[in-house]
């Protein structure tokens, strides 16, 4: 063997040795869950809870995971999360713990207001149908009224932004009843329209317009005069100005808006579903505290969080695809 073949077999046998080596911290996280699991396993519960061994073995099968990523981790491109999430990922088990500990062992906490982990599992293994049809229900009605309030809202902004006419009679209009809360029109909304569905759907608009209106004619006001006059120099028209130039650079202004609309219509759609739709995750909420179901109410809530949250990522990578020029100035 030539000592060029023995110096490429001396560097595959160096990555292959690198590539074994464990991560010690993964393997420290994965026996985090693997406790977790023996825990909640071995421990006897104070009371009679369904789903305890289903928690221990989500638990367990977690840290066999995390122990295989651990393994995998220094030769996985992929894989390289595990060490930026690894202080959460050994929070967690230890929190986890501490709250079956408190509630599913010990009792130390009132019930039915605190509820162990295994109650979670509980609701979403046997009450998933009517929370998914609340889930697909709230999406309907938040989609619906945050696109038709965030239409309505780029639209006004524009033309309060590029019209002095149109300013001068919206603008006092629109300074007078934006600023109120959306849900102060609530009794209106239900005397004036046909159906909940449609009132509910109006509020969440109403609550989306106005940042977003208020925000694109910031944006649309903020515009660069010198870029108009450049483009008329070429020769361009109105429509071309609006559409051309004023729309795209206010775009960042107008993304703000949506953020702070999407924002408002979260807190909308919650009151409107608790006080006129048959079904929806407020119409959850309220359910489940006339039955004294916390943990139904605790999983709704957690799959609410998780709803919004994954609507706001999705609209942040919208953000990041358009203005892509401004990639990473604004954060979630």
């Amino acid at each position: 063997m030539s000592l060029l073949d023995q110096a490429d077999a001396g560097l595959v046998l160096g990555r292959t040795r690198r590539g074994r080596t464990p991560w010690p911290g993964g393997l420290a996280v994965g026996g985090l869950w693997l406790a977790a699991a023996a825990i909640v396993h071995l421990w006897p519960d104070g009371d009679d809870w369904a789903y305890t061994d289903a928690l221990a073995g989500i638990e367990a099968g977690l840290g066999l995971l995390l122990m295989a990523a651990a393994f995998a981790a220094p030769g996985v491109r992929g894989l390289g999360w595990t060490r930026r999430s690894a202080p959460w990922l050994a929070v967690l088990p230890i929190g986890f713990t501490l709250w079956e500990i408190a509630t599913a062992k010990l009792d130390l906490l009132p019930r039915p207001f605190f509820t162990p982990p295994q109650a979670f599992l509980e609701v979403y293994f046997d009450d998933w149908p009517r929370l998914g049809d609340s889930v697909v229900h709230s999406l309907i009605l938040l989609l619906t009224g945050y696109a038709i309030g965030a239409a309505a809202g780029f639209v006004t902004g524009v033309a309060i932004g590029w019209s002095r006419l149109v300013g001068y009679w919206v603008h006092p209009v629109l300074r007078l009843v934006g600023p109120l809360p959306a849900t102060a029109w609530l009794p209106l909304a239900f005397f004036v329209f046909p159906t909940s569905w449609s009132a509910s759907t109006f509020l969440i608009a109403l609550a989306t317009a106005f940042p977003v209106t208020v925000l694109t004619w910031s944006g649309i006001a903020g515009v660069n005069s010198a870029y108009y006059d450049i483009a008329r120099t070429l020769g361009a028209g109105e429509r071309f100005l609006v559409l051309r130039v004023a729309i795209p650079a206010a775009l960042p202004q107008v993304f703000v808006g949506l953020f702070m609309g999407l924002g408002s219509s979260f807190a909308v759609l919650v009151v409107a579903e608790m006080l006129g739709v048959k079904s929806g995750l407020g119409w959850y909420l309220q359910w489940a505290q006339g039955w004294a179901a916390y943990a139904n109410m605790y999983a709704a809530l957690l799959v609410m969080a998780f709803m919004c949250s994954g609507l706001i990522t999705l609209l942040f990578r919208i953000r990041d695809r358009v203005l892509a020029w401004q990639k990473g100035l604004l954060r979630w």
